[in-house]
């Protein structure tokens, strides 16, 4: 006899960027876990940060690529997510690129034209260079700036305007072969220094847009390094990070303002109304069977809007990250695993109905009521 499997139980996957997370801190090396638990929810949503690996990258109609401030405000039951069938991405280069660099760019777009069939275009360079800073916190934590966000927004709204329904953005980074924090990041220990500046220059996109957007930095090539850390070699492969950025948001979902939210719209599209309940095709925040983060990284948006409605707390005590914001310390019930692979264990027992403290041993009696 068949067994009709359990419905999907819509989950989010967060692994804050440049926080030097052990899993989901490199480049692209969150992606087998996010597959798995796609596998195990039958529904994921979650960020660039754990799904891009520059040249590579995995298209799954079960996850949901949708950036970081625009998955803050979904958790918070802001914004509504509608699945879509395929978009057109436009494509942001700034004005401070090299020729060359930006040609090596325009050859990636097209061969994702040409290889995967992806509507890219129009293309477009700011007026001025953006101007892009990277810097490190006192905790380690990367963090950026940008000189010119005016340029960064001019650009964006003539992309919507000549009909783009996604933005990938590529902004000339600083380099520095020789810097200590990189030689540490591709030997394994240290933080993503680029993160920072590229989550500033997304959030500002999508804030003033309202449509998918994600980014992908421009650097010089860096020198062979053997001692490479397998999980920066992604980063390696060639001459650009754009096509994973590319690939993600070809089939990013629509982000819908709901009025029950706190947007009331996007400042760059007024004419977006916000709806008065999700569409019946769309997943909003009420649909959030589960969370995953690392152990020490709960203290996040989407992570407390998510704990506060109740939704399980999976928290994964194998991904160590600098930050040390644990469940005893916000006094959050949590359930605790050791790896992704544990907590795609736990989304699974959540999908099918079972009690996960059902599964522990040694197994614990129910308490006997007092006479």
């Amino acid at each position: 006899m068949l067994i009709a499997a359990a419905p999907p139980l819509p989950t989010l996957l967060v692994i804050p960027t440049g926080v030097g997370c052990d899993a989901g801190g490199y480049a692209g090396d969150g992606l087998p876990a996010a597959r798995l638990l796609a596998a195990a929810s039958g529904c994921l949503i979650t960020h660039p940060n754990a799904m891009n690996a520059a040249s590579l990258y995995w298209s799954d109609a079960r996850i949901h690529y949708v950036e970081g401030w625009a998955l803050d405000r979904f958790a918070a039951g802001d914004l509504a997510l509608r699945p879509v069938a395929g978009r057109r991405v436009g494509l942001l280069l700034d004005r401070g690129i090299e020729a060359e660099l930006l040609q090596r760019h325009l050859q990636a777009a097209e061969a994702c034209r040409a290889s995967l069939g992806l509507a890219i275009g129009p293309v477009l360079c700011s007026d001025v260079p953006l101007g892009a800073g990277l810097s490190l916190g006192p905790s380690g934590v990367s963090w950026g700036t940008l000189e010119r966000p005016d340029a960064l927004l001019r650009a964006g709204e003539r992309l919507v305007a000549a009909g783009a329904t996604a933005i990938a953005v590529v902004c000339r980074f600083p380099d520095d072969p020789d810097s200590d924090a990189l030689a540490s990041y591709r030997q394994g220990r240290g933080v993503d220094a680029l993160a920072g500046a590229e989550a500033v220059i997304s959030h500002l996109l999508v804030e003033h847009l309202g449509i998918p957007c994600a980014h992908a930095p421009a650097l010089a090539p860096l020198p062979l390094d053997p001692a490479l850390d397998p999980r920066a070699a992604a980063e390696e492969l060639g001459h650009t990070f754009l096509p994973c950025v590319l690939v993600g948001l070809s089939r990013a979902p629509d982000l819908i303002p709901l009025a029950s939210g706190s947007l009331g719209g996007f400042a760059g599209r007024p004419s977006l109304q916000p709806a008065a309940c999700p569409p019946a095709s769309a997943l909003s925040a009420a649909d959030l069977g589960a969370v995953v983060a690392p152990a020490g990284a709960l203290g996040g948006e989407a992570v407390l809007a998510c704990a506060e409605r109740g939704v399980p707390l999976i928290a994964v005590n194998g991904n160590s990250c600098l930050l040390q914001v644990d469940g005893p310390a916000l006094g959050l019930p949590v359930l605790e695993a050791a790896s992704h692979a544990e907590a795609a264990g736990l989304v699974l027992a959540l999908r099918e109905g079972l009690d996960p403290a059902c599964l522990e041993r040694p197994f614990r009696p129910l308490p006997i009521p007092p006479a």
